[in-house]
């Protein structure tokens, strides 16, 4: 099974912004810790981030693409950053792949301890659901739901 971690804004700064939030970790070494965690699961993993929203959706699409060729869905696990409390232009590239590229939204902070603009997502509604406030583990724990729905459907 294909999954895809997606990653919106700053978030490619982990280690960097803000450690206090989210840590000492580099980006691309919790990316690779996290490609090989879901590979232990059974997952072939990739990950991608942007700090636009047209290379996002794009991307969206690219995957849509790819799982209607293959006939298999591919799981996304997606922290689209702040765009979270205000990109539409996501949602509704979510609504359009959905079918075959379902998305859990993932948050490596708890949005509803942060800042009152932070508590809304209006891209979690085209998910299956959101997970937020365990750190890295958030990412790991996305998996595992998918792991758990897919285990369900077989």
């Amino acid at each position: 099974m294909k999954l895809a971690i997606v990653n919106g804004p700053n978030n490619n700064f982990y280690g960097i912004r803000n450690k206090g939030q989210y840590g000492n970790q580099l980006y691309e070494d919790l990316m690779q810790e996290l490609v090989a965690y879901g590979e232990s699961l059974g997952f072939e993993v990739r990950y991608f981030q942007s700090n636009g929203e047209g290379p996002l959706i794009d991307y969206f699409q690219s995957l849509y693409r790819e799982a209607e060729e293959d006939g298999q869905e591919i799981c996304m696990i997606l922290n689209p950053g702040a765009f979270t409390h205000y990109s539409y232009a996501l949602m509704d590239a979510l609504e359009s792949v959905h079918e075959l590229v379902p998305a859990i939204e993932c948050h490596m902070s708890n949005i509803h301890k942060r800042d009152e603009f932070r508590h809304k997502s209006v891209t979690a509604c085209e998910c299956l659901g959101q997970i937020a406030g365990f750190g890295k583990n958030s990412y790991k724990l996305a998996m595992h739901a998918f792991k758990l729905r897919m285990e369900s459907q077989a």
